[in-house]
């Protein structure tokens, strides 16, 4: 039978000391977040994730998804996660693939929103969320939205 001086020193050995380096308030951007480094060879993994995928709700009560490091690899994954989005890159058996960009500010920073976010939340706190429809693209950067016809050729259609 082990003592306990050599279970704490076995308990002791396997604690790891983490830094968390970014934290989201989305899932999805946590998780693209998580596989940049990877590939490099720096080891982390996603804290509170599994809370946020149950209830979105209450990532900000909970202060997001959290993505720590080991405290030597910081700045390496800092430099990896700080890259900017490429404007277009190579895919197997297919043409180049060209980023869609912000018709006002230029910026690769956006998102194709599919729900009525406003008013999906207003009406949580009233009697349950009413995921109205809505079909646009938004600027993370200058805060623009546009909509884009299907046959456009990817020229917007219509910006706010």
């Amino acid at each position: 039978m082990k003592s306990s001086s050599d279970l704490t020193a076995e308990v002791s050995a396997s604690v790891r000391t983490l830094v968390t380096i970014k934290r989201f308030r989305d899932l999805p951007d946590s998780l693209l977040a998580k596989g940049a480094p990877e590939p490099v060879g720096i080891d982390f993994f996603l804290v509170d994730e599994n809370i946020i995928r149950m209830d979105w709700f209450i990532s900000n009560l909970i202060g997001g998804v959290k993505l720590p490091v080991a405290p030597e690899d910081v700045e390496e994954a800092n430099e990896i996660l700080d890259l900017a989005i490429p404007p277009e890159f190579a895919v197997d058996g297919m043409e180049d693939f060209v980023q869609p960009a912000c018709p006002k500010c230029g910026s690769l920073d956006i998102a194709f929103e599919t729900i009525n976010k406003p008013v999906a939340l207003t009406t949580a706190w009233v009697i349950a969320p009413i995921p109205l429809p809505r079909d646009s693209w938004k600027c993370g950067d200058c805060g623009a939205r546009w909509v884009e016809e299907p046959d456009a050729g990817g020229e917007p259609a219509k910006q706010d």
